[in-house]
Order: C-alpha cells, then sequence, then structure tokens
C-alpha cells in the first residue's frame, strides 16, 4: 500500500494506491481508516475501486452499511473512484446516488473527481 500525502484547498487528503483488496471487511476498513490517519494524519481517503472488494457493491451483503456507519463514526470521509457502470442493481444505483449528494461518501469515474469531491471543489 501507498499513501500519498495531497493538500488541496485547504483539506488534507490521503491518496491509497494498492495491488490488493485493502477493503474486505468491516475490520479492515478500520485499520485502513486508521493507519492513513496515523500515518497520514488525515480521516479523508481516495481510493480506487480495485481496492475495494466487490462484496461491499452487493448492498444485500451488509458490508457497505457496516462500513459506512464505521466511518461516520470516526469522521472519515472516503471517495472511491472507479467504473460504476456495469451494475444494474437500482437500489445500488440509488446508494451511490444518495452518496453523492452528501458530503462525506462519493462514488466517481476518476481519481481527480474524487479529489475534487473531497475537497469541495466540483
Amino acid at each position: 500500500m501507498n499513501i500519498e500525502h495531497l493538500k488541496n484547498n485547504g483539506t488534507d487528503i490521503a491518496v491509497i494506491s494498492s495491488e490488493r483488496k485493502l477493503i474486505a471487511d468491516t475490520q479492515s476498513a478500520l485499520e485502513l481508516a486508521m493507519t492513513v490517519k496515523y500515518e497520514a494524519g488525515t480521516t479523508n481517503i481516495v481510493i480506487s475501486k480495485s481496492a475495494v472488494d466487490e462484496e461491499f457493491f452487493i448492498l444485500s451483503s451488509g458490508m457497505a452499511g457496516e462500513i459506512l456507519q464505521k466511518f461516520i463514526n470516526y469522521h472519515v470521509r472516503i471517495a472511491i473512484y472507479g467504473d460504476y457502470s456495469h451494475y444494474t442493481s437500482k437500489p445500488l444505483k440509488d446508494f451511490i446516488f444518495e452518496s453523492n449528494n452528501g458530503n462525506d461518501f462519493f462514488f466517481v469515474a476518476t481519481k481527480e473527481e474524487a479529489i475534487k469531491k473531497l475537497t469541495g471543489t466540483q
């Protein structure tokens, strides 16, 4: 895992890159958040969709809800970038839409969009 620390529009952001899945369950998501907090000094995370287990995007698994609730509790904001066009689930599409209209969790196409969402410069 590589952590790139950025400061954009007064907001500290950690851009995470990894060859392996970093978010595979609630515990690994919390470990990632705490690692980023202590190594980069921020709770704003940009990460590729490829580093998130596919089960996260199956809402009936409950993984997304559990992880996002933990992130809310620990004041973690995250933007996950990647291709979401192949998903056909209406609940997932609604979840992504609602998240993108909030302030804490974003699902966007590119790393640049993810950074903009977390810094409020979109």
